[in-house]
């Protein structure tokens, strides 16, 4: 483990307590505190001021691809990414503890958790609401104390708002899981040993196929990339920059040679971390 990992006592997550991230945050920094935020960019500046040692922030879901406008605030942050934690999700559907199953005629979630749910929500004729946020639906229910509505969320924020599980893993795709990274303002790179991720950002030289071109080197120096990313700069449809994962450390030789042929046609080009491959990876279709 990295010892900016190791050695961190608070870990700040966007959400109310009892939110996906919260989980996420238990579950890969165990003996952290992990603190609430209300956005991303909160949870990015607790890191980066110190206020945290810190932050969790989810990048991608296995359902619904990209988490919105993340990739745009990574590059910008003054952060490092020093660990990636995979959480599966499982969406509890809670209600009051005098309720039933059969009293629940309405949902509260957020839109993402709604539409991974929708069977049960078709099966039961129930009317969903979209939310802000999973765990603040489960503290809105909570509030209301009405035992004809129910929240999708997760089996923490049950915990947190003394509300009762009536129906358990109501996802439709069990597979579903959100992978999140975990930042620090310290720049710790793993050692070049075992399984290694290395994340970096660039933006391609204005040339015909300078993409193709930074690209090739990977592919001849044998170099695996499990993810490459695009997204405009500044409103700009011409300015584009890219996000990319690849196995491996810049120490390693074939990933230096790689490293270099980018580097030869970018403009610019910035690794944002190099850090220990999570367990989940080997567990991927």
């Amino acid at each position: 483990m990295i010892q900016a990992v190791a050695n961190a006592k608070r870990v700040a997550f966007q959400g109310e307590p009892g939110a996906y991230a919260n989980l996420a945050a238990r579950e890969a920094v165990a003996h952290a505190s992990a603190i609430p935020k209300p956005t991303f960019e909160d949870a990015i500046e607790a890191a980066k001021s110190g206020d945290c040692d810190l932050c969790i922030i989810p990048v991608e879901n296995s359902l619904i691809g990209r988490i919105a406008d993340i990739h745009h605030l990574l590059p910008d942050s003054g952060l490092h990414i020093v660990g990636e934690h995979f959480l599966p999700i499982r969406h509890q559907l809670l209600g009051l503890k005098s309720a039933t199953l059969e009293d629940i005629k309405s949902v509260y979630s957020q839109a993402p958790a709604l539409a991974q749910c929708r069977t049960i929500l078709r099966e039961r004729k129930l009317v969903a609401h979209n939310w802000y946020d999973t765990a603040g639906s489960a503290k809105h229910v909570a509030e209301l104390g009405d035992r004809h509505v129910a929240a999708i969320a997760s089996s923490l924020a049950a915990e947190f708002y003394g509300l009762k599980i009536l129906k358990a893993d109501v996802e439709d795709e069990h597979h579903n899981a959100t992978r999140f990274l975990i930042m620090s303002r310290q720049d710790e790179r793993a050692p070049n040993s075992g399984k290694v991720v290395t994340s970096f950002v660039f933006q391609v030289k204005n040339v015909p196929a300078a993409l193709y071109k930074a690209m090739g080197g990977f592919a001849t120096n044998g170099v695996n990339m499990t993810k490459l990313e695009s997204y405009q700069l500044g409103g700009s449809f011409n300015a584009t920059r890219f996000y990319v994962d690849i196995q491996g450390h810049p120490d390693q030789p074939h990933v230096a040679r790689a490293l270099e042929e980018l580097a030869f046609h970018t403009a610019d080009h910035k690794i944002m971390g190099v850090y220990p491959a999570h367990p989940f990876r080997e567990d991927m279709p």
